[in-house]
C-alpha cells in the first residue's frame, strides 16, 4: 500500500507542474509551458490510474484532487503573485482539513 501512496505522491507532483506551466502557457501560446502542461498531465493520469489499482477511487482522487488543489493555491499565493487573506488561506485549510476526514473514514 506504501508504493501506492508513493505513485498518488507523483501523481499530485506532476499534476501540481502541469497546472503550474498551464499558467505559463498563456493560453496555450507558448510552446514549451504548453508541452510542459501535457506532459505533467500525462503523467498525472498514468499514475493516478495506477495507483486506482491499490487504492479506492474515493480515497486516491480525494487525495489527488484536494491536495493538488491546495498544492497549486499556495503556490499561486508564494510564487505567482496572487492574493492572500485569511479567507483563502482558511478555504486551503477546510481542503486539507476535507482530504484527512475522508481518509479517517477508512476504506470497507
Amino acid at each position: 500500500m506504501g508504493y501506492a501512496y508513493g505513485l498518488l505522491a507523483a501523481a499530485i507532483a506532476a499534476e501540481v507542474a502541469g497546472t503550474t506551466a498551464m499558467k505559463y502557457s498563456d493560453g496555450f501560446t507558448r510552446l514549451w509551458p504548453s508541452i510542459g502542461m501535457a506532459v505533467g498531465y500525462l503523467i498525472a493520469f498514468t499514475l493516478l490510474a495506477q495507483t486506482l489499482k491499490t487504492l479506492s477511487v474515493g480515497t486516491a482522487y480525494a487525495i489527488w484532487a484536494g491536495v493538488g488543489t491546495a498544492a497549486v493555491a499556495l503556490i499561486g499565493i508564494l510564487f505567482l503573485g496572487e492574493s492572500s487573506s485569511p479567507v483563502k488561506l482558511a478555504g486551503v485549510a477546510l481542503i486539507v482539513v476535507g482530504v484527512v476526514v475522508l481518509n479517517l473514514g477508512g476504506a470497507h
